[in-house]
């Protein structure tokens, strides 16, 4: 399961980060969004585009085709 099927509310723990997300990936992982973090999905825009998450106590956007690539299990 990736980030970009989680919905407003649900939380889901990060497993990894898939190498099709390409230069971004680096910088997401500067941002926090490592493997064992957990991700909590705040809002999505109306037309699905982009996803508003909180990773260590701070809010992310992310375009829908990056959250893909970011594989998670999701938490109850």
């Amino acid at each position: 399961m990736n980030l970009s099927t989680l919905k407003p509310g649900q939380k889901g723990k990060i497993l990894k980060l898939d190498s099709s997300i390409g230069p971004i990936r680096r910088r997401l992982m500067d941002m926090g969004v490592i493997p064992g973090e957990t991700v909590t999905v705040e809002k999505i825009a109306p037309m699905g585009d982009p996803i508003e998450v909180t990773v260590k106590s701070y809010n992310l956007s992310l375009r829908k085709n990056e959250a893909k690539g970011i594989e998670i299990e999701v938490l109850p």
